[in-house]
């Protein structure tokens, strides 16, 4: 009996001319967006408030609530986060920031923001996170903390790298970007450091169109947070203004514009009040991928650790380019004109042109995340997909496997 790789065979290619898998394109990530965040975003343009106020600090005391954070403080993106934690942890001009390759750049930027220096420790393959059993040869007099980033949603080895961090006293910045909802053991990843910071981009899955959060276990380190991410003030506009407020402030460090709205809260609140039916949709796409490519040449699917909830924020399958006669550009290509899309998350920092000018990097000197970027590749995964689509992307992926694997 033939499998449907070798069926596959028959079929022309959409980018040669073939009819694709799919009319409509099938993008790689959508919001969703319900009636409750729009009558909650209508209220809030509807009042009297639209920057920093009250649903800024109920979305607050709700994310707190749910991941059983100590504090909360709503920003203006990760970014932000990340910045804003590094300063409140004391990071100064030559210090050093141990981090992961594999992560989007603002995580090394914001160490830059500071004039210290990203220190890089290459990842585990399977995970794409950190390898904790590298980290220690990396530390130096100048370190004073280490990020490191759930990468897709799977948290990383925290026993190891908090283990490590206070043999050595250093502040752990966990970069949740990807992981609202993911869970070490029994604790929500963002609040097993020091800090976490938290993304609610338009592709995550929590969404406000921007914005981010910082949770921190200490009450300073968040009063400090909190102060410099808006201008270094004492008081919120909301407060100076409110009946009850005073109009006088105090400046008590040159800070930075970071807070979140009222607006991008409105979309957050009802956000969290689903974040677990977003989190189930996800893991249930992804274990249906996981069955419909499982026999599938030439690609590997996500490895998920055992003790962890993995937040499902991406589908990442590594393809074998070595076995098929196909770059994983040119794969991509091929996926597309199936109107499938996808992404790369991603190539590795240290192969950016800035971070190689920069400090001297080459392509071996992560040797682990300099193969993985180029080989991995994100499927559609969003929580409004149907069967159809996940048949769909699997119908594609084997459809471009059949015509590009070398038996």
């Amino acid at each position: 009996m033939k499998s449907s790789v070798q069926i596959a065979k028959r079929e022309q290619l959409a980018i040669d001319g073939g009819e694709p898998v799919r009319k409509e394109f099938l993008p790689l990530t959508r919001p969703w967006i319900g009636e409750e965040e729009k009558r909650e975003v209508m209220d809030t343009l509807d009042g009297v408030w639209l920057s920093r106020g009250p649903k800024v600090s109920r979305f607050e005391e709700d994310f707190k609530n749910y991941t059983g954070a100590n504090n909360a403080i709503a920003v203006s993106s990760c970014t932000a986060a990340l910045h804003v934690s590094l300063v409140a942890a004391g990071v100064k001009e030559g210090d050093e920031v141990i981090t992961s390759p594999i992560t989007f750049p603002a995580t090394t930027n914001a160490v830059l923001y500071e004039r210290a220096n990203p220190v890089l420790v290459d990842v585990d393959r399977r995970t794409f996170n950190i390898n904790p059993k590298l980290i220690e040869k990396n530390i130096t007099a100048r370190t004073k903390a280490i990020i490191p980033v759930h990468m897709a949603g799977q948290p990383c080895d925290m026993d190891e790298i908090l283990a490590i961090a206070k043999r050595r006293n250093l502040m752990v910045i966990e970069d949740a970007a990807h992981a609202v909802g993911a869970k070490y053991g029994n604790q929500h990843a963002g609040t097993i450091g020091d800090a976490g910071c938290f993304s609610f981009y338009a592709s995550k899955n929590l969404v406000t169109g921007d914005g981010g959060m910082i949770t921190a276990r200490n009450e300073e380190f968040a009063s400090f947070a909190r102060v410099i991410s808006l201008h270094g003030m004492s008081t919120t506009a909301w407060k100076r203004y409110s009946k009850e407020g005073t109009s006088h402030w105090d400046l008590v460090y040159p800070g930075f514009k970071y807070n979140m709205t009222d607006i991008e809260a409105s979309l957050g609140i009802h956000q969290l009040n689903k974040i677990e039916d977003i989190t189930s949709r996800r893991q249930k796409w992804s274990n249906r991928y996981d069955e419909l490519l499982a026999d599938v040449p030439g690609i590997t699917l996500p490895y998920r650790a055992s003790g962890r909830r993995h937040a499902c924020h991406l589908y990442i399958v590594t393809l074998d380019v070595d076995k098929l006669n196909v770059t994983r550009d040119r794969f991509m290509e091929m996926l597309k004109a199936e109107n499938i899309g996808c992404g790369i998350h991603f190539v590795s920092v240290h192969l950016q042109p800035y971070y190689m000018d920069r400090f001297g990097y080459r392509f071996e000197s992560y040797p682990n995340a300099a193969w993985l970027s180029n080989r991995i590749l994100s499927l559609p995964l969003f929580p409004q997909m149907t069967e159809n689509d996940i048949q769909d992307v699997a119908r594609a992926v084997r459809k471009v496997i059949a015509c590009t694997h070398v038996s």
